[in-house]
C-alpha cells in the first residue's frame, strides 16, 4: 500500500498560467451578458446602433453581471471538483487548509478577496512571494489553498 505523494502548494506562475486561461470562459460570459443587455437596451426602444452611455447605471449593472458570471464560473467549478477550465492543464485544485473539499462559505470569500487582490494591481497575488507558506492574500482570508498535484503514472 502506497500514499498519495503530497501536494505542493501552487507556486505564482502556475496560477498566473491558470488566471489567463480562465480569462477565456470569463470573456464567454461577458458576451452573453453584453448579448443579453444590447438586446434588452433595443428592445426598451433605444435606437439598435445606439451605445449603453459609459458609467451610467445601467453600465455599472452590466459590469456588475459581469463579475458575477465570472464568480459562479469560478465559485461552482472549485465547489464541483476543486478546479476551473484554467486551472487542468496545470494540475492545479483549490482545497481547504486540511486538503479536503473546500466549503461555499469559503469559495465566496476566495473570490470576493481575490478580485481586490486583483483591482490592487496583483498585489494580492504577488503577496505569496513574501508569503512564508507562499499563500495569496484569498489563500489566507479564506482559509483554502491552491495546490498542484503530481503528475499521474501512466499505466
Amino acid at each position: 500500500m502506497h500514499s498519495a505523494p503530497p501536494k505542493q502548494n501552487a507556486l505564482i506562475g502556475w496560477r498566473i498560467l491558470a488566471l489567463a486561461y480562465d480569462f477565456f470562459p470569463a470573456l464567454a460570459l461577458w458576451m452573453l451578458a453584453s448579448l443579453a443587455f444590447t438586446l434588452g437596451y433595443t428592445i426598451a426602444g433605444h435606437a439598435p446602433r445606439q451605445n449603453i452611455a459609459p458609467f451610467s447605471p445601467l453600465q455599472w449593472l452590466l459590469w456588475l453581471a459581469c463579475w458575477l458570471l465570472t464568480g459562479a464560473y469560478a465559485v461552482l467549478s472549485w465547489y464541483r471538483g476543486g478546479r476551473t477550465l484554467g486551472m487542468r492543464p496545470w494540475r492545479l485544485r483549490v482545497v481547504d487548509a486540511t486538503g479536503g473539499d473546500a466549503r461555499l462559505p469559503a469559495l465566496l470569500r476566495r473570490y470576493a478577496v481575490g478580485t481586490l487582490s486583483l483591482l490592487a494591481a496583483g498585489l494580492g497575488f504577488w503577496w505569496a512571494w513574501f508569503d512564508r507558506d507562499r499563500l495569496t492574500w484569498h489563500d489566507r482570508a479564506s482559509g483554502t489553498r491552491m495546490v498542484r498535484e503530481a503528475k499521474r503514472a501512466k499505466t
